[in-house]
């Protein structure tokens, strides 16, 4: 992943007029899977709608995108800074040197499952390794690891990252999810250290030297081993690197000089499936049986999607830590969460450890935000599915069994209701009663002309059981 926003109105220009994006995932062929524990595992996934994401390394010592400062492409997120940004083996050298220096001593998981548990999330996913090949589990089949004695954070008793956050989102009954880049930049059978990196692939030709890229493979498929066998039960497997794939000429590509990087992901699922069986696979921008769901990253499509899917979306700017970086204010967050339900979706929200293994002040702020308004309106998000109209001006529906929710997205400025809200080309069922999650009065309702037409009552008008959105439950 990269950093894509540089503003508030950057994103929400993104998540309105994003149409190439968000056509090139519409466009996707989907394969459902086949094996029922995996049917009914995703089944789960997806009634539980809310997620959180970290991007978590070595480069939030420096405040920077995560790995692509090493990827020599001409990119705005692969831009270099600091000291060395002029020369890139200088550059590469201090950054790998950031691993004799990383101790994120204030590193609390507990406080992280605590939270996102009353902010209403049910499932996490964590970085075990970026693209930049450092990783936040105790491989072993690399020293490039936070467990390893260079590092000084290794000596701390929760040095292996990966197993502490599992055990302690697991103990708030969190589905886990392992993050897990495919392609290794650290990593020698990936980029060759007798050859200088030209771009995000391969610095070889793996068809010239098959013997590299088969110990890529083995080093590739060993370390999801080691995450399936080492850390609990595990859920998800998101994989990231959608470059790196078996070569056709109908394919997405990515990167400036595709090649085959085929590293046999039908055996590798196959192998992963035997040890945690049910497992939700997630080969990010990959067609095929591999692929259990699709991420839309950073958007909202503007309809619902015919397949399972969620949408990855930062709470700030980047996805990595960035000192006083710019966070969505809850508004947009809350408001996002419904828009991407009422689609269908589930939107997994990153946030993004600082060096010293603690999250900015205003992330736990926003998920406190977030957590009141869900203390209220859990029931309009958890275990609803798509209804038409599905939006109707500035409200979205969900529903569940024989209830609609209609959701009425509040302005920047609108903190208070109005008298009448007035849901266009939208009729409840014959007696259907309306009331406000919060609230223990009905609402008056009619229907004129297909629009229907709900009252709402002064004093609840000056104070509403929540800010941002105002859910309308007609059952």
């Amino acid at each position: 992943m990269k950093k894509n926003f540089t503003s508030l109105a950057a994103f929400m220009l993104l998540a309105l007029c994003s149409l190439n994006l968000k056509a090139q995932h519409e466009q996707q062929n989907y394969y459902p899977p086949t094996d029922t524990l995996v049917i009914h595992k995703l089944a789960q996934w997806q009634d539980m709608k809310f997620g959180l994401l970290m991007h978590w390394g070595t480069y939030s010592e420096w405040g920077i995108v995560e790995s692509w400062s090493l990827c020599p492409e001409d990119e705005d997120w692969c831009k270099r800074q600091g000291a060395f940004a002029g020369d890139y083996f200088k550059y590469r050298t201090a950054y790998e040197n950031l691993k004799t220096t990383f101790n994120p001593t204030r590193f609390n998981p507990d406080r992280w499952a605590a939270t996102a548990q009353k902010a209403g999330m049910r499932y996490v996913v964590v970085t075990a390794k970026h693209h930049d090949g450092f990783c936040m589990f105790d491989t072993k089949l690399t020293d490039y690891k936070i467990t390893d004695a260079a590092c000084p954070f290794s000596a701390n008793a929760k040095a292996n990252v990966i197993n502490e956050v599992f055990k302690s989102f697991r103990a708030k009954g969190f589905m886990t999810g392992a993050y897990f880049s495919k392609p290794d930049w650290h990593c020698p059978w990936y980029w060759d250290p007798y050859f200088p990196p030209y771009d995000r692939n391969p610095n070889y030709d793996n068809s010239k030297y098959p013997e590299k890229w088969e110990k890529f493979k083995a080093f590739t498929s060993g370390q999801i081993k080691e995450l399936m066998t080492g850390y609990g039960h595990v859920d998800i497997l998101w994989l990231d690197g959608g470059w790196v794939q078996p070569y056709t000429t109908t394919s997405p590509r990515w990167g400036k000089t595709p090649c085959n990087q085929d590293i046999d992901m039908n055996s590798i699922v196959k192998m992963a499936r035997g040890l945690q069986p049910g497992l939700i696979v997630v080969d990010r921008a990959v067609e095929g049986p591999n692929q259990n769901y699709l991420t839309p990253e950073q958007q909202v499509p503007d309809k619902p999607l015919p397949y399972p899917w969620e949408t990855c979306m930062t709470m700030a700017t980047s996805w990595s830590y960035v000192p006083h970086d710019t966070y969505k204010p809850a508004r947009v967050l809350i408001q996002t969460l419904c828009t991407i339900v009422s689609r269908g979706g589930n939107l997994l929200l990153n946030v993004g450890p600082g060096p010293d293994g603690e999250w900015d002040s205003v992330a736990y702020e926003r998920l406190d935000e977030i957590g009141a308004w869900m203390h209220v309106n859990s029931g309009a998000i958890y275990g609803t599915k798509p209804v038409a109209p599905y939006q109707s001006g500035n409200i979205v529906f969900t529903a569940k069994a024989d209830t609609v929710y209609a959701i009425y997205l509040a302005g920047e400025t609108e903190t208070t209701m109005p008298a009448t809200i007035t849901i266009k080309n939208f009729s409840p069922k014959t007696g259907a009663k309306a009331m406000m999650p919060g609230t223990t009065k009905a609402l008056a309702w009619k229907t004129e002309n297909g629009n229907t037409l709900v009252s709402i009552p002064a004093a609840l008008r000056k104070k509403p059981p929540t800010n941002y959105a105002w859910v309308v439950r007609f059952f």
